[in-house]
């Protein structure tokens, strides 16, 4: 069996994501959060849109199932359902580093 060159298979995989990213063509028919509010624990319990929606975490939640949320994934970790950014490589538009409201 011949040997695998493991990194250069995890190299092309991600230059492949990195080309089919595209951050700056965003569809602008959905809302951008542009900030987040958060409790005293460093949680993020609130977000702000674009538009100035101000979204509780349930109803933003709701949203980005829905698709109404440019950018953001849903995935479910220690059993429910998380909010995040989409993973693009951008480090300031991760949810986290987001100005606060």
């Amino acid at each position: 069996m011949p040997d695998k060159d493991f990194e250069q298979i995890y190299n092309e995989y991600k230059n492949q994501g990195e080309q089919q990213a595209t951050p700056n063509q965003e569809d602008t028919s959905k809302d951008q959060i542009v900030a987040v509010r958060k409790n005293d624990d460093g949680d993020i319990i609130a977000f702000k849109t674009d538009s100035g929606k101000e979204l509780d975490y349930i109803t933003a939640l709701d949203e980005a199932k829905a698709g109404n949320l440019a950018n953001i994934d849903v995935f479910h970790k220690y059993g429910r359902d998380i909010i995040r950014s989409e993973p693009d490589g951008i480090k300031e538009n991760n949810l986290d580093n987001l100005p606060e409201f």
